[in-house]
């Protein structure tokens, strides 16, 4: 049993469990949330977390929604009791329930959602509509909630005869009303009304003797009043005397559907029990969401090893504030049980003890936590805190009286699966007495082998928690350079107080400082400065660590990478050369085959002139066409084996820079051509098209040709007038300026969102394709397209459309107060 009675209250669960229920859509599934409670029960927690982590994955997909519903507990409590029926209304909202059951389990008739939701599942296996009942209920009930016409031949008839009296009574009225005002005796401007469930006529007050019939009512000033024509006083008791023989069919026809559905009141409760745990998990699924929260891992015994937790309430306030929580790293286990966390005012020793509070309570009752994913949360058989004061006048008790109370309590009933916590441990009262009371309490539920959080300021606490087996001290981090607390919790070492250092930082005189330094002791102001220095140094040498491991990790990356890089550009030289033999070969082996077939062709056209002097052009066409290509290759190939090299050269270099290799000789460089150097206008040998030289490195420059820059060697180019520049780019720079030009402006006018509601399929369809190639076109990543939600056929439409592009990368509903299911926003991969 958790401890005290207000526990809840005192660490704050109450407000999130207001928050959870907030979201919850019917009360019914609001008071299943005030029945979740604290577990201890491993499975169960389990369980509950894989519900609520289950249900917040599925609100990711686009089929999944709870819509709200009403509250049929007290309907179906009626087919325990005999003779009673389903009102209308009622009837309505079991239809409704039935629908937003169905689609749920719609949900899980693909298999891989069987698969990937596992636990709700299995809580959906139970469930079961019949159609029976859909279909019964739908024989009766028309889709706006009314009774229909041919629910029974008798209603048909009832109401056939009532409508024919209703048309007979109407048309007389307006026959009377309209002799009425020729006559004087009505306004021009009146109409038949209704006064006490009859049809009436307003007449004068001076006038009313004129017209036949029964008052049923006044003006509020007296000078109308409202006569029933005693022509159609006899047909309206009829109309009468027909509804009520309407509401006696209609209860026959209700009675008569109540008793179909009874032999079906196990499953409709069955049912009614999964939607409302289903709203109770999702309102849990939605909670999380905001809060970032996550399922850790879970482990049956006691144990405390979480990374980056965050107290929910605070980050909820602080995100308003648009400010980040710092979040708690924090570990307890069998060596170090306890936790006696120190440090300055301010500085989030409260923080931190109600963040454990909290989250652990939220994990036993089933609740997500923010926290890092490899966090591990144990269980404990309870938890008992100290936090606040509880002093009260009625009971005489003071707030030291409150603590010593809490602290018998605590030694009495904490054990190895208790979890304390305990703020400002041992104040409020003397301190050399309260810090001794606080020190033999400690090592009483150290004794215990109990598990707890206690934050303190006293010195004795931070001597024993260094001692004492199974306690380990805790410090909350100060910045003495810019005096205001880290927020942040170092395990290891006791932290300052800073009491000084705060009170010179806000103005305290000085000499009052001074007297206070001279009453507490030389001793105490040693101790604490040496522990500030220490906290200080090992900050300052755990930057200085952290920093070198990441030099060091970073300086293998890149000497890895070089040596990749070395290693590449070594074996594409040997491709290179390699290819280029065998290429080399294979010329020789064509120009010895052309030889032979040539000399062939001498000897069998027995040494003709003519026959000769062509056989000889052949193979001197066939020779100059070889030492063409080959020089070709040749050239291509210089050029692939000096980007190797200078590549070569520059991994070199760099290796050489972090110490892995020793330097080599440098290979003497050729002699370059001072011709040719940046601004000048050149052209390739053998083309057309010349360009400008915008940066020349040795024997390469780089050469803007049009819209493309290419690197090439000096000794390939040669030197043209700007002239010829000018006149050869003058015929291409036209197309390329106006596509561009009109690509800016499409970009100007383009509207990344289009409204499609009221159009037909097929229209809507061709709009967002035009809408989508636009958007491709002028580079635009995200649309918004307004469809409306209406029925949900064209947003389906568009959006099975929308998943048969390939650069469609993502769709779904935009926020709520954004349009939500109405909007679809698309994301292109563009």
């Amino acid at each position: 049993m958790n401890y005290p009675v207000n526990f809840e209250t005192k660490i704050g669960f109450d407000r999130i469990r207001e928050s959870v229920s907030e979201r919850c859509l019917s009360e019914t599934a609001r008071l299943l949330l005030e029945g979740e409670g604290y577990l201890t029960d491993y499975e169960l927690i389990r369980e509950k977390l894989l519900r609520t982590k289950e249900c917040m994955l599925m609100m990711g997909e686009e089929e999944f929604t709870i819509e709200p519903y009403p509250d049929i507990k007290e309907a179906l409590s009626k087919f325990m009791v005999i003779g009673s029926f389903l009102e209308l209304a009622e009837v309505a909202d079991l239809r409704k329930n039935l629908d937003v059951v169905r689609s749920i389990l719609n949900f899980f008739k693909k298999a891989d959602r069987q698969e990937k939701f596992p636990v709700i599942f299995g809580m959906s296996r139970e469930v079961k509509i019949y159609p029976f009942i859909l279909e019964r209920i739908d024989k009766v009930l028309s889709k706006n909630g009314k009774i229909k016409d041919n629910a029974s031949k008798e209603l048909a008839h009832i109401r056939s005869n009532l409508a024919g009296k209703e048309k007979q009574v109407a048309r007389r009225l307006q026959s009377i009303l309209k002799s009425v005002q020729q006559e004087g005796t009505a306004e021009s401007d009146v109409a038949v009304s209704i006064r006490n469930g009859r049809p009436v006529i307003p007449v004068q007050a001076s006038k009313k003797r004129q017209l036949s019939g029964i008052i049923h009512d006044e003006s509020a000033t007296g000078k109308t009043v409202f006569i029933e024509p005693s022509e159609v006083v006899g047909i309206n008791n009829e109309i009468r005397e027909l509804e009520y023989a309407e509401n006696r069919e209609i209860i026959k026809i209700l009675t008569k559907l109540t008793d179909d559905l009874k032999p079906y009141a196990e499953e409709l409760a069955v049912l009614s029990e999964f939607l409302t745990s289903m709203d109770m998990i999702q309102a849990k699924a939605r909670y999380a969401r905001e809060i970032q929260g996550i399922m850790p891992e879970v482990v049956e015994h006691p144990v405390v090893e979480w990374k980056k937790a965050i107290h929910p309430i605070l980050f909820k306030t602080l995100q308003k504030e648009k400010r980040k929580v710092v979040p708690l790293d924090i570990g307890l286990n069998k060596k170090s049980r306890i936790l006696v966390i120190s440090g300055p005012n301010a500085g989030g020793k409260s923080v931190c003890l109600k963040t454990v509070g909290l989250l652990q309570y939220m994990v036993q009752c089933g609740f997500l936590v923010p926290m890092d994913p490899d966090s591990k949360v144990g269980i404990f058989d309870q938890i008992f805190i100290d936090i606040g004061d509880e002093q009260s006048i009625d009971n005489d008790l003071s707030t030291y009286s409150s603590h010593l109370l809490n602290m018998k309590y605590f030694t009495r009933n904490a054990d190895a699966g208790t979890l304390l916590l305990i703020d400002e441990f041992g104040t409020g009262t003397e301190p050399a007495l309260g810090g001794a009371i606080a020190e033999a309490i400690l090592d009483k539920i150290n004794g215990q082998s109990v598990w707890g959080v206690i934050t303190t300021h006293y010195s004795n606490l931070k001597h024993f928690a260094a001692e004492a087996d199974g306690i380990e001290n805790g410090a909350m981090l100060f910045d003495t350079g810019k005096m205001q607390p880290l927020y942040r919790l170092e395990i290891g070492q006791p932290g300052s107080s800073f009491a000084f250092e705060i009170a010179r930082n806000i103005g305290l005189p000085e000499d009052i400082i001074k007297g206070a330094s001279d009453r507490v002791g030389e001793d105490h102001i040693t101790f604490d400065k040496h522990l500030r220095e220490i906290i200080r140094d090992k900050r300052y040498w755990e930057g200085k660590r952290d920093k070198i491991r990441i030099s060091e990790k970073r300086l293998q990356e890149t000497l890895g990478k070089y040596a990749d890089e070395l290693d590449l550009a070594e074996r594409t030289r040997k491709e290179i050369l390699k290819k280029a033999r065998e290429e080399a070969d294979e010329l020789l082996r064509q120009a010895n085959r052309k030889i032979e077939n040539t000399i062939r062709e001498i000897r069998e056209s027995q040494a003709e002139k003519e026959k000769t002097r062509q056989a000889r052009e052949k193979l001197m066409e066939f020779r100059e066409n070889a030492v063409r290509q080959e020089a070709a290759k040749k050239d291509l190939l210089d050029t692939k084996i000096e980007k190797v090299k200078n590549e070569e050269k520059r991994i070199r270099e760099k290796r050489q820079r972090f110490g892995q290799i020793e330097p080599s000789r440098k290979a003497p460089e050729k002699s370059l051509d001072p011709s040719i150097g940046v601004g000048d206008y050149v052209v390739m040998k053998g083309q057309e098209i010349s360009g400008e030289v915008l940066e020349r490195k040795g024997n390469k420059v780089s050469v803007s040709f049009g819209h493309l820059t290419t690197r090439v060697s000096v000794d390939k180019l040669e030197k043209v007038a700007q002239e010829r520049y000018e006149t050869s780019n003058e015929s291409s720079s036209g197309a390329g300026d106006y596509a561009d030009w009109d690509i800016a402006r499409r970009k100007m006018q383009f509207r990344p969102e289009i409204d499609v509601r009221g159009q037909r399929a097929e229209e809507a369809l061709r709009n967002v394709t035009a809408l989508i190639d636009e958007a491709i076109m002028v580079q635009s990543r995200e649309l918004r397209i307004l469809h409306g939600k209406g029925d949900g056929v064209l947003r389906h439409l568009i959006r099975q459309y929308l998943g048969t592009i390939d650069l469609v990368e993502s769709f779904g509903d935009e926020h709520v107060d954004l349009g939500g299911a109405g909007i679809t926003i698309v994301t292109l991969d563009v």
